[in-house]
């Protein structure tokens, strides 16, 4: 049972761990969303677009500023002797996700669904978009 929990640990480390800092991330950057939601404008159900705007950017800048040391080290374990440009490369490729969530909190609100629903739908897409892009563009095993 033990080897059978190791060989699977071995196969699925790298995915495991990034739902794992992926959750952390969520969290960090739903706190500081729903943060500037309530103190900026007064914690409305169904934020206008231009409010909208303004959650999605809050909620992009503290999730990379929390992602790229975590999926640096834990995740994909990088070794890049320049993590400037490797980070470059991670804020470039978040920039493609924190599009997909304005698009998607566009929609959502259009459709009248409100705060928590779009942030949970968004943070799933954005996720799964996120992991993607690290592992084919800015994590990429040489």
């Amino acid at each position: 049972m033990v080897e059978k929990i190791k060989e699977l640990w071995k196969k699925y480390e790298e995915i495991i761990v990034y739902l794992i800092v992926g959750g952390i991330t969520t969290v960090i950057s739903l706190t500081a969303m729903f943060l500037v939601n309530y103190l900026a404008f007064g914690n409305p159900l169904h934020p206008t677009a231009a409010q909208n705007l303004v959650l999605s950017t809050s909620n992009w800048t503290a999730g990379v500023v929390a992602a790229y040391p975590m999926n640096r080290i834990w995740v994909f374990k990088s070794k890049e002797a320049n993590w400037v440009k490797e980070a470059t490369k991670f804020v470039g490729s978040r920039i493609s996700t924190y599009i997909l969530d304005l698009v998607v909190r566009q929609i959502f609100g259009f459709l009248g669904v409100n705060v928590y629903i779009t942030a949970v739908v968004s943070a799933i897409l954005v996720t799964v978009g996120n992991y993607v892009l690290s592992k084919l563009l800015v994590f990429r095993k040489k």
